[in-house]
């Protein structure tokens, strides 16, 4: 099971025995430290919503992976659980991602370019890692060039970015693809088996939540 490190853009492994990583398991399977992350210091989250949040980078080749099975996966989620999508910002050339990601968000472009923009980087092997280059591709998606331009260096988008960044700082991330639950676990991988380890620890949460831990 491996990641996408901001450290160089190196892949790094996550568990010992890679071969592990490719093998079925069931619930009853899942441990921590091999399957997931417990985090030292859990986030104290309000609301009656289970969150679950996404870090990545579009030119990452384990998040291109990762996606369809979390796309998949939100489409049939439980309706207590809120799914975040997270551009992670761990460097300057992420960060140009993220301001594009969260500048089409403003302009309720979102949903209609996520996929397409990975499809555009991994599969037609464009180079959008720079705002001039961005905002031309977001323009041939149907956004206003102009709009964009003007939302990217924004205040809303600054701002959105920091939080990205304190996000990823508080959960101690070095690399994505890396799902969060509930501030208080880490998943990392790109296979099917991640949505799984997510729903299991959905229902940790949901339990400990119920016993008021």
């Amino acid at each position: 099971m491996k990641f996408y490190s901001q450290r160089g853009f190196a892949l790094a492994s996550l568990v010992a025995a890679v071969g592990l990583a490719s093998m079925p398991a069931s619930a009853a399977d899942y441990v921590a430290g091999k399957d997931y992350v417990v985090l030292d210091n859990p986030e104290s989250i309000n609301g009656d919503k289970i969150i679950v949040r996404e870090f990545f980078w579009y030119g990452c080749p384990h998040c291109y992976a990762l996606n369809p099975h979390m796309q998949k996966w939100a489409k049939t989620k439980p309706s207590d659980v809120l799914f975040l999508e997270s551009p992670a910002a761990l460097n300057p050339m992420w960060e140009v991602n993220a301001r594009g990601f969260y500048a089409a968000q403003l302009m309720g472009y979102q949903a209609k370019t996520h996929n397409k923009l990975f499809d555009a980087i991994h599969k037609d092997n464009q180079r959008l890692f720079d705002q001039n280059s961005l905002s031309k591709w977001y323009a041939n998606q149907g956004l206003d060039q102009k709009k964009f331009n003007s939302l990217y260096n924004s205040f809303a988008v600054s701002t959105k970015v920091a939080r990205s960044k304190a996000g990823a700082k508080r959960y101690q991330l070095t690399g994505v693809p890396a799902v969060v639950v509930h501030g208080r676990y880490v998943v990392q991988g790109e296979s099917e088996k991640v949505p799984k380890v997510v729903d299991y620890l959905v229902k940790k949460v949901r339990t400990d939540l119920k016993a008021g831990k």
